[in-house]
């Protein structure tokens, strides 16, 4: 064995036993694959991830994703040996409160983590998101000479993501569009959590994988052969046609001496006397605990001056690149900073009071007038752009040979777009949104719950937004999904009343960066309310703004969402004719009222005020809490039906009549 290869496995053997000391100390955590890949993840770091520790948000930067997130003391360790500020307390704080490396990884928690990983298959998603940033950006920028991005992204993916249906959603596109800039590192070690894979999982991952375009590879010792695992990851860089699976056999809690190999080792710490022998085993010192030789660390800390070398030749790339061409320049700075062209909003569509207008239409006359300022605005739908109404017009198709086109097609693959989209949002320069009827929500709901988790700016479009959609049935009518997505914290939904709501709407989403939005819109036409006598649409931005007063000091209070606000409007009218004097508010987003301050909550909603009525076409499970215990909810409690959306209303409850009913029920 050579000085260099004695050297390799002397480094990589410091991450196993990093890890399995910070696991045994926390008492918690997954051994197993750190032990298993750390080989991999060794070479892919040490001699071809372009990355810079001094500056983790470097754009240009490969990027990383251990979507293996149970493994995470591997990437806390590449981490931490490597240069990123993560110190040794931190890794040795490993999942306790208040830490820099929790149980799984957080994006925007840790340095140097790219994705927020552990549900399995998103990470594997998110880098097909990835890939597709890159490439949009890279044509949309690069010009002869001048290849300003050009970055890979990698992932890491165990039995249990390729198992996962997000990543089959997910990787069956990244075939179709030839990502050839994608590679995935499969640590195939036939172990789960409850035993062998084998008594679930007997595919064969690589045929499926080439049946999905992608180029596969395969090396047979991933535990100690690290010049065919350096040859599979440059023979996969080689081909820039295709996706690349490196199927990577390996030993699960390899040196173990009771463990490895079993299910024992994935998700439970080895155990003190174990972690001992493993240690002996790997010809380390069984007494020291987080133990890091001065050749290791020197080896792994090449990466430093390596990093800010790539890092430097590129700035000089780019300074180049900006004399020849400063707007382009300009532009990519600020898409990558996040920020918004000046003028993005001032061509806004306006509509006529009265005119019957769908706020899906609307919402997508707003989206193409955005989209004509933005460039960064790019997306699709799960094959419903024609119902969904969020095609670009002259946008072109992003495709294989398309890399320009800004309209993603998604194809039926509801969960795989929503991860798709984290994944752009990740990697940053693009404004991700993905759209589907919002009863399928459901279906890309793990997805949204981690674009909430990891305070992504992805926007999603909703639409058909409740019984109202008509005679598709039950089966299409969302019921609970408001109810159950406004229980999500980060998440922002909002369901604008009319066309200028749906306008202001897309405003709203646009400007907000901490975190998701979705909007959720009609399929029905609705007047547009005459603003001439009504508040103006720009209250939606307040989440809740009084559309409506009556006559002198409010008796009652009707609230309503979405096309409900028409139904509170005739409610008020009736009343007013019975000299009841009803305000009407329309609450576009719950979750934007909720951050205004106090004396503003109570200008709209008075405590004085208890009488208090909500109209929306969905659950009513949680309008209590601004109608109060005394309130009324009208709503739908029960499934659907196929009707016509008049009768789905009248038979469901959702009428003037039954609003003034409830009022002057309150009143008594």
């Amino acid at each position: 064995m050579s000085s260099f290869q004695a050297l390799d496995r002397l480094c990589i053997n410091t991450l196993r036993t990093l890890a399995i000391d910070a696991i045994q100390k926390a008492d918690s955590g997954h051994p197993g694959l750190p032990l298993g890949a750390a080989p991999m993840a060794y070479v892919l770091w040490q001699r071809h991830l372009k990355h810079d520790p001094s500056d983790p948000r470097w754009p240009d930067r490969d990027r990383f994703v251990l979507s293996a997130g149970h493994g995470s003391m591997l990437l806390y360790g590449l981490l931490h040996l490597t240069g990123y500020e993560l110190s040794m307390e931190d890794i040795q704080a490993f999942r306790q409160w208040g830490s820099k490396t929790p149980g799984h990884p957080e994006f925007g928690h840790t340095p140097g983590v790219e994705a927020t990983t552990g549900p399995l298959g998103q990470g594997h998603a998110n880098a097909v998101g990835m890939a597709i940033a890159e490439r949009a950006l890279a044509e949309r920028f690069n010009r002869q000479g001048h290849a300003v991005v050009n970055h890979r992204t990698y992932a890491l993916v165990s039995d249990g993501d390729v198992m996962e249906g997000v990543a089959c959603e997910a990787a069956s596109l990244a075939g179709h569009l030839g990502l050839g800039k994608l590679f995935c590192l499969y640590d195939a070690n036939d172990v789960t959590l409850d035993g062998p894979a084998h008594i679930t999982f007997s595919e064969d991952v690589a045929k499926r994988y080439e049946a999905y375009g992608w180029q596969v590879l395969k090396v047979e010792r991933g535990d100690d052969d690290l010049d065919a695992l350096d040859a599979a990851l440059a023979s996969a860089e080689a081909d820039a046609e295709r996706p690349s699976l490196i199927v990577v056999k390996t030993t699960i809690g390899f040196g173990s001496p009771h463990k490895a190999g079993t299910a024992a080792a994935h998700g439970s710490p080895l155990g003190h006397e174990e972690v001992a022998l493993t240690k002996k085993a790997l010809g380390w010192d069984a007494e020291r605990k987080f133990q890091v030789p001065e050749d290791a660390l020197k080896q792994f800390r090449s990466a430093v001056e390596r990093g800010r070398r790539a890092h430097a030749a590129w700035s000089e790339r780019f300074d180049a690149y900006a004399k020849a061409f400063p707007e382009l320049a300009a532009e990519l700075r600020r898409r990558v900073a996040g920020q918004l062209p000046q003028g993005w909003d001032k061509e806004l569509p306006a509509f006529k009071a009265g005119e019957p207008v769908a706020t899906r239409t609307a919402a997508g006359k707003a989206l193409n007038a955005i989209a004509a300022k933005a460039p960064e605005l790019m997306g699709g739908d799960a094959d419903l752009s024609g119902s969904t109404n969020t095609a670009i017009k002259d946008g072109g198709s992003f495709g294989r040979k398309a890399a320009a086109g800004r309209n993603l097609h998604f194809g039926v693959r509801e969960h795989g777009m929503g991860a798709i989209a984290n994944g752009m949002a990740y990697h940053g320069g693009v404004r991700p949104y993905a759209s589907t009827f919002f009863v399928f929500s459901d279906y890309m709901r793990p997805s949204v719950r981690l674009a909430a988790l990891s305070g992504l700016p992805v926007l999603y479009v909703w639409t058909h937004d409740s019984i109202g959609l008509g005679e598709d049935g039950p089966t299409h009518q969302p019921v609970e999904q408001l109810m159950s997505l406004r229980a999500m914290p980060n998440l922002w939904l909002v369901r604008p009343a009319d066309a200028a709501e749906a306008v202001e709407a897309w405003r709203l989403a646009m400007q907000r960066r901490a975190g998701p939005t979705g909007l959720v819109l009609a399929r029905q036409k609705v007047p547009v309310l005459d603003r001439s006598k009504l508040a103006a649409a720009s209250g939606l931005h307040r989440g809740a703004y009084v559309l409506s007063e009556p006559e002198g000091a409010a008796q009652a209070l009707l609230i309503a969402t979405g096309s409900e606000v028409q139904v509170a409007l005739l409610a008020q009218a009736q009343l007013g004719r019975e000299g009841i004097r009803a305000r009407v508010v329309s609450m576009p987003c719950w979750e934007a009222f909720a951050e205004q301050g106090e004396e503003y909550r109570e200008s709209v909603l008075p405590r004085s005020v208890v009488a208090r009525v909500s109209i929306e076409a969905g659950s009513t499970h949680g309008w209590c809490r601004w109608i109060g215990e005394r309130g009324i909810a009208i709503g739908v409690d029960r499934f659907g039906a196929s009707a016509p959306e008049a009768v789905n209303f009248e038979k469901a409850g959702i009428t003037a009549a039954r609003a003034v009913e409830a009022v002057r029920r309150l009143l008594r």
